[in-house]
């Protein structure tokens, strides 16, 4: 009698979210961990659960995702990697797989995790950045103002204000550790990190930082909404093109001699 052991592998993903509703599965239309899932099953022969350490939105991409599955297939976790390019679509790419322990969870080991929003300001588009970028030339953006708004925001608070509809999250407490906006030529870019994120946090932060930028909003409107929660007041989301998750800190844990470098 042969005894197939379990092991746990955990991945460290790319994706380009302009074709897919999302990491998550979905009853009817095509999502990433879906097409992962899939194209895993294909090689091990058995059927696994694809474990996100969160979740993007339809059309969002990601630089850093990290996700692990259980299998009993005898194949090397740092073969994994290139097996799955091999079979993938060429908006999703697999740059690390290696092996971890029973207990590590791809969304229970992440400490923080960081995304960034990216804003092309040129007047003329540009095709080589349209599907990466939201292209926003209507009215000129101060970072150094967008800065001035999000600097405030450092530390642990309540932003029930950035939450969209249908999430199943307890509260709206998390800790941002790091939150910026400046400017790179044609490109206004804000970066947030933090313990957690909130469902459409950053598209609907982005839509706000937008209209404090562009002079349309003050500082104090800004920050009297989402210290005192005021969600109605937040209506506009900024396109999900111009939003990558960017990665994931997470627990270093030994295994087998070896410190997990699975870390972004």
């Amino acid at each position: 009698m042969v005894l197939w052991l379990m092991q746990r592998i955990a991945l460290l993903l790319q994706y380009l979210g302009t074709n897919y509703y999302g990491w998550q599965r979905q009853p009817k239309d095509v999502s990433v961990q879906q097409v992962l899932e899939e194209t895993i099953e294909a090689i091990c022969g058995h059927r696994v659960t694809l474990y996100g350490a969160g979740r993007t939105d339809t059309g969002v991409h990601a630089a850093g995702q990290v996700a692990h599955f259980d299998t009993t297939s005898v194949i090397p976790a740092d073969r994994w990697a290139r097996i799955l390019n091999s079979r993938l679509p060429k908006d999703i790419l697999v740059r690390q797989s290696v092996a971890v322990p029973g207990e590590w969870h791809a969304r229970f080991s992440a400490i923080w995790r960081q995304y960034r929003y990216t804003l092309f300001t040129a007047a003329v588009p540009n095709l080589f950045v349209r599907s990466l970028s939201w292209h926003y030339y209507r009215y000129a953006l101060d970072a150094d103002r967008m800065q001035s708004a999000l600097t405030p925001m450092l530390g642990e608070q309540e932003l029930k204000a950035f939450q969209r509809s249908g999430s199943d999250r307890r509260h709206a407490r998390l800790y941002v550790q790091e939150a910026r906006c400046w400017q790179e030529r044609d490109f206004v870019l804000v970066e947030v990190k933090a313990s957690g994120f909130l469902y459409g946090m950053m598209r609907l932060l982005v839509g706000m930082l937008v209209e404090v930028g562009s002079g349309r909003r003050s500082l104090a409107e800004f920050h009297q909404i989402w210290r005192e929660h005021q969600r109605h007041v937040v209506k506009y989301a900024a396109p999900p093109q111009g939003l990558c998750l960017l990665g994931w800190v997470m627990i270093i844990i030994p295994f087998k001699r070896k410190t997990l470098v699975l870390l972004t």
